[in-house]
């Protein structure tokens, strides 16, 4: 028992290390386009909205989970579109190329696998965004500093120059906190970045960090012990060779939230106890810490539930289709 304790903290702490960099990296850039953005850089998000989908999901397919949960940050903070962020979700490949390469799998494998991911990243993004365009959702709009309220993060202490504005490129941009002092309290930076700009901007995103990282942390070990406690045997026995029952289960599988899932199915595939379906309906569904992100992150419980879905149909969806057409990796 005490080997499997140690095994759970060790693997919760490395995998929450490995996030740290691309969640600070992450608010960084948000902080810092929140409080010294310009029309010009707003612009440019709003112009790479289209094809946000198909870049998250090529970048999702580089091997950890460090763009999951950017994706979830920058989707929590309005910045990029709920399509995006289901593409770089989908294509995420969190552990599974690790553990391939550890096993010695032939290279044609892992690039087919890779490949499945990002195609199916790209379409379902495109599609999401495509639909909420229909219903009318529109672009998304940034609320970076709704993240500072909730996180009572101290954002709202930048040095303001002697007016309420922040001119960047010839932009006049401004926006007010109200962090219960009972009237709203403006901050902003000139081009420069105002004076002391660059300490409270680093400062609010290594608060961001902590905070995240540290409920990360924690369901990481209430996760990692509950798989651990399962043992890889038994969860292959549960979803058996191939069959759809083992593909709804193994999507099930991929929506835990931690490294352990990806880790599991990919082991269970190479041991050859898991099918093919089974295994793109995991790893497809698999987003690593990105769910734990956005729910610690996205106030919008149906938001939430709305991409936790979508994973997890898209997973299975094409599951069975790998099932139906007998198509092995």
């Amino acid at each position: 028992m005490s080997e499997l304790v140690r095994e759970v903290v060790v693997e919760a702490v490395v995998d929450t290390a490995k996030l740290l960099p691309f969640l600070f990296a992450t608010y960084l850039a948000m902080e810092a386009l929140e409080h010294c953005a310009s029309e010009r850089a707003e612009a440019a998000v709003a112009r790479a909205g289209r094809l946000g989908p198909v870049i998250g999901a090529v970048l999702g397919a580089v091997p950890q989970c460090g763009f999951s949960a950017m994706g979830a940050t920058l989707f929590a903070g309005g910045v990029v579109s709920m399509g995006t962020l289901v593409a770089v979700m989908l294509s995420t490949s969190d552990e599974m190329v690790p553990v391939f390469l550890a096993n010695a799998a032939p290279p044609a494998t892992i690039a087919s696998i890779l490949a499945l991911k990002v195609a199916v990243g790209c379409v379902a993004g495109v599609t999401v965004d495509a639909a909420r365009r229909l219903l009318g959702a529109g672009a998304p709009v940034r609320h970076i500093h709704d993240l500072c309220e909730r996180a009572h993060c101290g954002c709202d202490d930048f040095d303001c120059p002697e007016r309420d504005c922040c001119h960047v490129a010839g932009h006049t941009h401004s926006h007010a906190h109200a962090h219960g002092h009972g009237h709203g309290h403006a901050h902003g930076h000139a081009e420069d970045g105002g004076r002391g700009g660059l300490l409270p901007i680093a400062r609010s995103a290594l608060v961001h960090t902590a905070q995240v990282a540290l409920f990360i942390l924690a369901v990481s070990l209430v996760l990692g012990a509950v798989v651990g406690g399962v043992g890889t045997e038994a969860l292959g026995e549960l979803l058996g060779r191939e069959s759809w029952p083992s593909v709804l289960l193994a999507g099930l599988v991929g929506l835990i939230p931690n490294c352990a899932a990806s880790v599991a199915l990919s082991q269970l595939y190479l041991d050859g106890a898991l099918g093919a379906g089974a295994l793109a309906a995991g790893l497809l569904s698999s987003a690593g810490a990105g769910l734990i992100v956005l729910w610690r992150t996205n106030a919008s419980v149906r938001q939430n539930l709305a991409v936790t879905a979508v994973l997890y149909g898209v997973g299975v969806a094409c599951g069975i289709a790998v099932v139906a057409a007998g198509v092995t990796f």
